[in-house]
């Protein structure tokens, strides 16, 4: 299918399954953290699962590759990003599974309904607002900075959207840990899941999974450590599984 590109734009092969997705040369562009939680997410067969600001639309076509999820869908704020998202969608010919919508996380219970979706993932902006000066029309702070939405408004959001015992899927940084365990207990999105993500063995996590059910029973599960690198500085060997990069040797 041939894809509109405009200026400062390429298209990257996600070396999976074929796919492949639009993304600025100048703008924000996907990374580890968004194919960690494409991985972490626990989507079934038929359900149906939203992507709160989905940005390049990296998690909705992860997602459509990797489970058989019966609708995804891809909300984005940023008009510019939505309709970049839109066009990976279009130029991977799933527009028959993944649709991305422009719009607020603030009012999507109004724009989808309650109770709507069996699983939401999200990779929200991971710094506090008011943490410096940021420009609020900037493309790449408002993916980064809780610009336009809080981490309240998600996991408020996320709550309301999912149905009961649904699950809600984050990827985050460690030192928000507390803020979200007590913000999903507030919103009635019990942890079930967490796991450290580390750059390498004996160095600090930077990153964290999460995952939670809507209604569920207290019990928090704390996983194994990823390690992204390994001892000599290799990419893991979870993380080459992970990005299917064994896939090739295995014939």
């Amino acid at each position: 299918m041939e894809i509109k590109l405009y200026d400062n734009e390429r298209i990257d092969d996600l070396q999976y399954k074929g796919l492949r997705i639009i993304q600025k040369t100048d703008g924000f562009c996907f990374g580890v953290d968004a194919v960690l939680l494409a991985n972490f997410a626990e989507v079934k067969n038929g359900d149906r699962v939203i992507d709160l600001g989905t940005g390049t639309g990296i998690i909705p076509l992860l997602l459509a590759g990797k489970t058989q999820a019966k609708e995804i869908t891809g909300l984005e704020i940023q008009t510019e990003m939505a309709e970049m998202a839109a066009r990976s969608i279009r130029l991977n010919d799933l527009e028959d599974k993944v649709r991305i919508v422009c719009g607020d996380i603030k009012r999507s219970v109004e724009e989808f309904g309650p109770s709507s979706f069996n699983s939401v993932v999200t990779n929200p902006p991971y710094m506090n607002h008011g943490g410096g000066l940021v420009n609020p029309s900037d493309m790449k702070a408002i993916s980064r900075h809780e610009i336009l939405c809080t981490l309240e408004d998600v996991i408020r959001s996320s709550s309301k959207l999912l149905v009961p015992g649904g699950q809600l899927a984050m990827v985050h940084r460690p030192e928000r840990l507390v803020d979200i365990l007590c913000l999903m207990r507030r919103y009635q999105i019990e942890p079930k899941y967490l796991r450290f993500v580390h750059p390498s063995p004996y160095k600090k996590p930077n990153l964290i999974l999460i995952r939670g059910s809507r209604g569920g029973n207290p019990q928090l599960k704390m996983l194994d450590p990823l390690y992204v690198y390994d001892e000599k500085g290799n990419y893991s060997e979870e993380i080459n599984r992970i990005y299917c990069r064994d896939a090739k040797t295995e014939g």
